[in-house]
Order: C-alpha cells, then structure tokens, then sequence
C-alpha cells in the first residue's frame, strides 16, 4: 500500500465509509433505535477520516531533530475509540433489572472500526467485516428471537398462618416451569403471618409481557393477603 495519498483513493475510502455506515446504520433506525442512521454514519466517517489523517500525516511522523515533541500518529485512531466509548456508554440505559442499548453501543464500537479500516486503506477488510456485521445486526435478529432465554423476576407473597409451606411453594414453581434462584421466608408471630421471598426464572423463547398463570393459582390460595410481582424482562437493544 503506498505512503502517499491522491484524492482519488481518498474518495474511495469515503465512498465505502458511507456505504458501510448506511448500511450498520439503516438497521439500527429500522428497529427504531435512538442511535440510528445519522449517528452511525457520523461515527464511521469520523473514524475514517481520522485514519485518513494519520495517512497524511506519516510524512511528519517522528521527532524533528530541531523539537522535543514527537508526532505519534497512533494516538489519532486511539482518540477515536475513546470518544466512541462515551458515546457507547450513553446508549447503554438500566431500567431496574432491565439493561437496554448493549447491541446499540456495540454497533457504534464495530462501525468506528470498520471507519478505522476504511480510512486506513483496508477496504477489503472493512467491506467484508461491514457485511458480516450486518449479518449479525439483521440475520441473526430472528435466531435470536428463538433462542430458549431465562427471564427473572422477583415474587412476594404475604400469607396468614402457616398455610402455605415452602416446600409446597417450590413444587407449585417447579411444576409451572419455574426454577426457584433463592427462597427465604419470615414469620411473624404476633400477626401470624408468613412472608415469602422468592427469586426465580423461567424460560421464554422471545419477549412475553403475559402475566404467568401461576400467579392466578397463587393467589387464590386461602388466607394470601399480599402477592407481589416484580419481573425483569428484556428488551431491545
């Protein structure tokens, strides 16, 4: 690969940019992401550009026998990622025990450097990596949505007496599919009540809003005065 540069090649290094970023960027704003198409072609270029700059920049690379400062050119790409990082870092949202943005803010990672190997004249590298991460990003979206995953959730019941043991509440969970992460429970004599404390998952091949059916059967169980649910879920990212 030659050193020096001509407007030509710079053209075609920004054209692939654009392709690339179009393409990572119009799936992340066809599923309705904040961090879309102008962001990740923003992200691109900018990565891109940046490489370009190094590239006309290794003539003056090095310390000038008349100067104390040395040009170190790898900081310019280097600089790129780090910023890209905050921006990352703010396309990642937690919602309680939801986490939301992780695809989103690995989209922006891999497009910085697939600018980085564009800019730097590796276009085949980048063209390919641009097509396997759209791949990924799209393909793999409907594997995904199948795929056996767990879901958490937290569950409370308040219960008068001792009319619901815990080990009847494990096999009522465990006959419904759930399997039971913690279980702890308090007495409370002076009001002879029971409070259950429950940690559990359960499998659901894609996002399921629906409230479980077990908790219709556990709250009609005599003497329950309280029931609370509290789940997790997932969400896109």
């Amino acid at each position: 690969m030659s050193i020096e540069l001509h407007w030509p090649v710079i053209a075609i290094r920004l054209i692939l940019t654009l392709i690339a970023g179009g393409l990572l960027g119009a799936e992340r704003s066809k599923t309705g992401h904040a961090a879309g198409l102008r962001t990740t072609l923003l992200v691109t270029l900018a990565a891109s550009i940046a490489m370009i700059q190094m590239n006309l920049l290794i003539p003056t690379n090095g310390k000038p026998t008349d100067s104390y400062a040395v040009m170190d050119l790898m900081r310019l790409p280097l600089g790129i990622l780090t910023g890209v990082g905050f921006i990352g870092a703010g396309a990642i949202i937690r919602k309680n025990e939801l986490i939301l943005g992780l695809t989103t803010a690995a989209t922006m990672w891999f497009a910085t450097v697939v600018g980085l190997c564009m800019g730097g004249g590796q276009l085949i590298l980048g063209s390919v990596s641009t097509i396997i991460g759209f791949g990924v990003l799209w393909g793999l979206r409907y594997v995904e949505s199948h795929v056996e995953r767990y879901q958490l959730a937290e569950l409370k019941i308040t219960i008068r007496g001792e009319q619901l043991l815990p080990n009847e509440l494990r096999k009522r969970l465990n006959a419904a599919g759930f399997h039971l992460k913690s279980l702890s429970f308090i007495d409370c004599v002076q009001e002879h009540r029971r409070k259950f404390d429950c940690e559990v998952r359960w499998p659901c091949p894609r996002e399921n809003l629906e409230v479980p059916p077990i908790l219709a059967e556990l709250k009609s169980l005599p003497g329950v005065i309280e029931l609370e649910w509290k789940a997790s879920g997932s969400g896109p990212q």
